[in-house]
């Protein structure tokens, strides 16, 4: 799985790419620790427009991510959801602790 990142001000942007699965969360979770640590963010922003899927061990490694910026009194947030991965964000309960925004603009502006 492809992972990019970008720093905003105090704000690390990470955009995966493709499946958010079992295959992938190794190197989503080294790149995005080896980019919190390098770049010393406390705010992330996961923009999720090119996962195509998502299961629980990606649901587990954005979770992860979130309990690392929350013990450092930081603050996460998702933007781009796709359609079909939504629903599973909803059910798993990611999206009552996570805020979610429409676009990456948004969402920099908001945190």
């Amino acid at each position: 799985m492809p992972l990019v990142y970008e720093r905003f001000g105090d704000i690390l942007v990470l955009r995966p790419q493709g499946d958010l699965d079992l295959g992938a969360v190794e190197e989503f979770r080294r790149v995005a620790e080896r980019a919190l640590d390098e770049n010393k963010c406390r705010k992330l922003l996961i923009n999720l427009k090119g996962v195509t899927f998502i299961d629980s061990s990606g649901l587990g490694v954005i979770l992860g991510r979130y309990k690392r910026i929350s013990l450092l009194g930081g603050q996460m947030a998702f933007t781009q959801v796709p359609l079909k991965v939504k629903p599973i964000l909803e059910l798993s309960g990611l999206l009552k602790i996570i805020p979610f925004y429409d676009t990456e603009k948004k969402a920099l502006e908001r945190m």
